[in-house]
């Protein structure tokens, strides 16, 4: 990939990825390339994460997301930012994740917050700045306290800032005020986490998405980006409105299981989802084609 803007290091929109399997449950390379090139030439993406938890990242193993890295960074890495999802909640195994992710062709890595545990925030300063000095690659952090069981507190991330390689923020806490601070003081490019944010953010500084609807409304949403970021507010309202049924609706479930269904009902079956995720039933289904129609999708 060609050098990054450092206002947006990424990109402004990219989609989380979801990882596809064979009837089997076994990895499927070649419908990973597929969609990985969908969603860059057709949906526009300026950036994929792969091995992210839209992505099944807990359920394939350190050889599967290896291999997956390599598969769409050959695929689309010369037009696009391939960010890998790197994070766990043991910072030895994230280190080792990210050393792979770069040997692999990865240009970047997103790093949720480590779960579970639920670290106090001089651990989650340890482990971030561990990870970062790991790899020569950038770094954006994923503040999802409402998965992760812990928030990345403000004062945490001015202080995370400084670190040359922690250049970006996935931000799904739904802060806008706490955002708002850290766009302020620190140079770090925020993502709005959550699809249905990103207009909200974009007001404050932000500067794209890190999208799951955006496997179908990536179009759209990139457009509603632009618009606003050339001064046409109205218009990146109205889409953003007009979006708002599949931002929302492709979590009524959960979001990788609604996307693999909606690759499938549009010709782009990627398999099943691997337990304990399970596919989506007739009834998900039909609510799910009405968000895409209330969406113009």
């Amino acid at each position: 990939m060609t050098a990054a803007d450092p206002r947006r290091p990424f990109g402004r929109l990219l989609t989380a990825m979801v990882t596809p399997f064979g009837v089997s449950g076994e990895l499927d390379l070649d419908a990973a390339v597929a969609l990985a090139t969908y969603l860059v030439d057709e949906q526009g993406n300026d950036g994929l994460v792969i091995n992210g938890t839209t992505g099944e990242s807990p359920t394939t193993s350190d050889a599967e997301k290896a291999e997956l890295v390599r598969a769409v960074a050959d695929a689309v890495g010369d037009r696009a930012h391939i960010v890998t999802g790197v994070g766990t909640f043991d910072t030895v195994h994230t280190i080792h994740l990210a050393e792979q992710a770069a040997k692999a062709g990865a240009d970047g890595l997103l790093v949720v917050t480590p779960y579970y545990s639920r670290p106090p925030q001089a651990g989650l300063l340890a482990h971030f700045r561990a990870v970062a000095d790991a790899t020569e690659l950038p770094v954006a952090l994923y503040d999802i306290p409402g998965r992760s069981g812990t928030a990345i507190q403000t004062e945490t991330l001015i202080e995370l800032a400084g670190h040359e390689r922690i250049v970006a923020v996935k931000d799904a806490k739904g802060d806008l005020v706490g955002s708002s601070r850290v766009l302020a003081e620190t140079d770090l490019a925020y993502y709005s986490g959550d699809d249905a944010a990103t207009l909200p953010l974009l007001s404050v500084g932000a500067v794209g998405v890190i999208g799951t609807s955006t496997h179908f409304s990536g179009a759209g949403t990139k457009a509603m980006i632009e618009a606003f970021e050339r001064g046409d507010v109205a218009e990146a309202t109205r889409l953003h409105r007009q979006l708002l049924p599949i931002y929302t609706g492709i979590f009524r479930t959960q979001g990788t299981i609604l996307v693999k269904a909606g690759l499938k009902l549009r010709g782009r079956d990627v398999g099943p989802v691997r337990l304990p995720l399970v596919d989506a039933t007739e009834h998900e289904i039909s609510h799910l084609r009405e968000d895409l129609a209330a969406a113009g999708l």
